[in-house]
């Protein structure tokens, strides 16, 4: 036991306390208890810890929602910029070694560093999920629809789209 218990002036509510330290079993008392009341702190304590861990990962991941957002939003505000490039250069107006052409280069190197990727290639399989069709040919040499022509390509930056590929399609003929 402790010194307390060799002092004349030990009460027996002390003596209690004694025996919480030893770790001695604490009879339940009321709700005044200084034990129980430390452990509601205690508790309390370690929700608002959790509470504040949950906060910080749900803010983290928004920030990071907002961030990619933001992002898709600009990228997608170049995009006519991109078309009107990818045009100029498949008719010849895009020479190599102008300045247009290093200006062409730039910006789709800039799309790539925040992850923008096009898509809609002829001859690929057709995905209404990915490609906006504008125009139906019925061709006797496909078996299953098919990219036959891409108007405009289409983007996405990871797993979000920004813009579905518009094509024409070759469609099974009857």
């Amino acid at each position: 036991m402790t010194e307390a218990h060799n002092d004349p002036q030990h009460h027996e509510g002390d003596q209690a306390e004694e025996m919480v330290e030893e770790g001695a079993p604490v009879q339940e008392t009321e709700s005044t208890d200084p034990i129980d009341r430390e452990l509601e702190i205690f508790q309390d304590l370690q929700r608002l810890q959790a509470d504040f861990v949950n906060y910080k990962a749900r803010v983290d991941r928004d920030r990071g929602v907002e961030r990619q957002l933001a992002v898709a939003d600009t990228v997608r505000a170049f995009l006519p910029a991109l078309d009107d490039l990818t045009r100029a250069e498949q008719h010849g107006d895009l020479q190599e070694g102008t300045p247009m052409a290093a200006i062409a280069q730039k910006l789709r190197t800039a799309g790539e560093k925040l992850g923008l990727v096009a898509f809609g290639e002829k001859g690929e399989k057709f995905d209404p999920e990915h490609h906006d069709a504008l125009v139906q040919t019925p061709n006797p040499e496909v078996s299953e629809p098919v990219v036959a022509d891409v108007v405009e390509k289409g983007y996405r930056i990871g797993e979000r789209m920004l813009r579905p590929a518009k094509v024409a399609v070759f469609v099974p003929s009857e």
